[in-house]
């Protein structure tokens, strides 16, 4: 299974989150996602909930993340942060994110969030960690024995 279509497998995550297609998964670093927003993710006033916002940002930096250096690696978030210039609203959204400087095991993203009209309305941050994806997946099922 390649990339594109791991990130466009139905899965509760990507149903919860009102995902619609991946647009952009490029070597270099990149990555564009559609996700549509619904009023069941807004608050007062039909504003989405500013998790959705992060959510779909730090979605597009892992997936950018995961294009540049393979399948082989989990992208794990080590810091984030996001700024919020204007409320996103129900409808389509489209996550851009994009490489700002690669490390061998830490990188360094940048990512946006836009509505359908191309107006920006957050941005944001993150350092991520490129961790060995058979290391996680052990880890994993480790704390799954315990559990």
């Amino acid at each position: 299974m390649t990339l594109s279509e791991a990130a466009a497998s139905p899965s509760d995550l990507n149903q919860s989150m009102g995902f619609v297609r991946v647009v952009e998964l490029d070597p270099a670093g990149r990555a564009t996602i559609e996700y549509q927003a619904g009023l069941h993710m807004c608050h007062s006033g039909g504003v989405v909930q500013g998790g959705f916002v992060t959510g779909w940002i730090d979605a597009a930096m892992a997936h950018a993340a995961m294009a540049m250096a393979g399948p082989d690696v989990v992208p794990m978030s080590l810091e984030l942060k996001v700024s919020f210039f204007a409320p996103a609203r129900p409808g389509l959204v489209i996550a851009k994110a994009w490489v700002e400087r690669r490390g061998r095991s830490t990188c360094f993203f940048e990512g946006q969030l836009l509505d359908g009209q191309g107006r920006v309305l957050a941005k944001a941050s993150s350092t991520l960690m490129l961790a060995d994806r058979s290391r996680i997946e052990k880890a994993s099922s480790a704390a799954l024995q315990q559990g």
